[in-house]
């Protein structure tokens, strides 16, 4: 189970990490679309490039050349696409300053200098990807908080096997005078020790799992990111003791509840 609950918190940080690169990267780009005749394509690129120098809030604004654009359509139309024969628009990537710009502003101020233009902000494009990071990282949680619910009727199950498998030896102890809160910590801490040690062997083989996965990488994909970075390989290190104090009062609670029902 510790080896499990080292990959869903693996899984629910790279998801986190991912939102936060994601709603970065397209927060602060956006592309403006010039689509218009061949003959009237370059006075409005330059009239768009001259609109974006001067409007407050662009950091940079640079016209994305045929080589770029026929690179970004060859994952879907492969390499030998004839972008020269084909009426593709024309690219202008925008990057924003800190302040940020006013798109609803631009877009007017576009209109007026070059009709066949048109500004996307990927607004609709982040909202979605993040949301969807968003709820991979609650998943990664929700899988955690499972975990430790069925490790706690794992304990339970196994404490009240035990208990019941050894009724005549708790039998003879209360003979003797043992009090059950004695038969109940030493059952207690016999479970406790036993799940502190399994868990911190699953941690670190759940550690030596995550080290030996591809490496954080922007054209990987996200299953490259899967692993802790930086501080994040701290984390793991809460899940044995963790393990051991849900054990501690699944046992108590177990042994508590059976010893009152033994006879």
């Amino acid at each position: 189970m510790a080896f499990l609950a080292v990959f869903a918190l693996a899984l629910s940080l790279a998801t986190g990490r991912l939102a936060d690169r994601w709603s970065d990267q397209l927060a602060r780009s956006s592309t403006v679309r010039i689509s218009a005749p061949e003959d009237q394509m370059p006075i409005q690129e330059a009239a768009v490039l001259e609109v974006l120098r001067t409007t407050p809030g662009v950091a940079d604004a640079r016209l994305m050349s045929r080589a770029e654009q026929a690179a970004l359509l060859e994952p879907w139309f492969g390499p030998d696409l004839p972008i020269e024969t084909l009426p593709i628009p024309s690219l202008v990537e925008v990057i924003e300053s800190e302040a940020g710009f006013d798109p609803d502003g631009l877009r007017l101020r576009l209109a007026a200098e070059a009709p066949g233009a048109v500004l996307d902000d990927h607004t609709r494009w982040r909202r979605p990807l993040v949301e969807a990071a968003g709820r991979l990282r609650a998943f990664g949680l929700i899988a955690i908080g499972l975990i430790a619910l069925s490790t706690a009727a794992m304990i339970t199950l196994a404490a009240n096997a035990a208990l019941a498998a050894n009724a005549r030896v708790i039998g003879v102890l209360r003979l003797v005078g043992a009090q059950d809160s004695y038969i109940a910590r030493a059952f207690v801490r016999r479970f406790t020790n036993r799940t502190l040690s399994g868990a911190t062997v699953g941690t670190v083989a759940g550690l030596i799992a995550i080290m030996f996965l591809p490496a954080a990488d922007e054209q990987g994909g996200f299953l490259t990111g899967l692993g802790f970075q930086g501080w994040h390989w701290l984390w793991p290190l809460a899940i044995p003791p963790l393990a051991a104090i849900t054990a501690f009062w699944a046992t108590r609670l177990a042994a508590i509840r059976t010893l009152r029902g033994l006879t």
